[in-house]
């Protein structure tokens, strides 16, 4: 823990240092939990260095996470809540900062943690995935009126599935390691819907959608559930908060917490869209964001589901004929199973449309679950 003893007085903690360990979950940043005790009572705080290799502008990205989190406070007290419990805290340093700088060049940033909730990895009750959609629509809420395009684009062009798709065709055509024949079913399953890819982003810059805050990272465990109530208090992991489309975090979302199976599970038949996953969690969504999206957003919300799988499947191909550059394997094959898994959801959400769909309207004009 050396490493962590020339790090913590940067940063503004209160009370007396007691240790630090470091956390095992998550596989990007490296993160560390720092106990301090005030006043006889111990309290915790999560110490972050910045992955530099993922987030090439650690900078632009805790300039977002600021802006964010000062914002989402602010509603949050205006609103009469626990600003403590319902919005992420960035610790400053020493001299006011948002993150720290070492001699090394790392970034460090600090936050509270929470008390009291956990995170959930699987969905094991539906109930949860409908407080982790209501979570997520209140976090669009609150950031409704927040100008999205003062926000850096730290990853470029992040959701933009058109340039997926001619991500996926240089590869195919450079094939590096040899792979690209063995795939041909797969590239023509995705070549048939390249007609699709470019819908969201057209209607972004048609305007017919508006440019929003996105969190663009809406997994289950990205979202706080209070131990005693069961409800969703807050949502963690902002580093990918960036101006997007309300689409992308609703279709993605769903594309992984409504799946049946595991995101890299070789047997497909296991793979499908469960539809009481899908109701429970579009109608916590909704029930915070029915208000603030527009006909068209509303309109695309099914199909956003589809297209946000179909881009991941992209992306698992890509790095799969590629040679497994990006994703991290830890079998051969590995980034081709995802892909495949996501192709077969794909194909289950056309075969389910016309039902999404309707509990989309269902929901939209008297189904709204109040009070779960």
């Amino acid at each position: 823990m050396k490493r962590l003893r020339e790090i913590v007085p940067h940063f503004s903690f209160e009370g007396e240092y007691v240790g630090a360990e470091v956390c095992t979950d998550g596989h990007i940043n490296d993160t560390f939990f720092v106990y301090y005790r005030v006043h006889d009572k111990p309290v915790r705080y999560v110490l972050q260095c910045i992955n530099q290799h993922v987030f090439r502008d650690p900078e632009g990205v805790m300039a977002n996470i600021e802006a964010v989190t000062r914002h989402l406070r602010k509603k949050v007290i205006e609103q009469g809540g626990d600003p403590s419990r319902r919005a992420m805290r960035v610790i400053p340093t020493v001299t006011g900062y948002s993150f720290f700088r070492s001699v090394g060049g790392e970034y460090w940033r600090a936050y509270d943690f929470i008390e009291g909730a956990r995170t959930y990895e699987q969905v094991e009750d539906p109930i949860h995935f409908y407080h982790s959609g209501r979570t997520f629509g209140q976090f669009q809420y609150l950031l409704s009126d927040f100008p999205a395009d003062t926000l850096h684009e730290t990853i470029e062009r992040f959701h933009d599935t058109r340039k997926r798709l001619g991500d996926l065709l240089n590869v195919i055509e450079t094939d590096p390691k040899g792979r690209a024949a063995g795939v041909r079913e797969e590239i023509d399953f995705i070549l048939a819907r390249s007609h699709e890819t470019g819908v969201i982003v057209d209607l972004l810059a048609a305007e017919e959608i508006p440019l929003r805050v996105t969190h663009n990272d809406t997994k289950l465990n990205n979202v706080m559930i209070d131990d005693e109530t069961g409800e969703g208090i807050c949502v963690l992991d902002l580093d990918t908060v960036m101006p997007g489309s309300a689409l992308y975090d609703f279709g993605d979302a769903i594309r992984f917490g409504a799946s049946t199976a595991r995101e890299d599970e070789p047997n497909l038949d296991l793979v499908s869209l469960d539809l009481e996953l899908f109701t429970a969690f579009t109608q916590g969504y909704l029930s915070m964001a029915k208000g603030f999206l527009n006909r068209v957003e509303l309109d695309h919300l099914a199909f956003s589901v589809k297209l946000m799988t179909l881009e991941t499947g992209m992306r698992f191909l890509t790095d799969y004929i590629d040679g497994d550059r990006y994703f991290r394997v830890e079998r051969p094959d590995h980034n081709l199973d995802r892909a495949r898994t996501q192709l077969k959801l794909v194909a289950d959400m056309e075969a389910k449309m016309m039902r999404m769909e309707a509990i989309i309207r269902d929901v939209l004009n008297d189904g709204l679950k109040e009070g779960a």
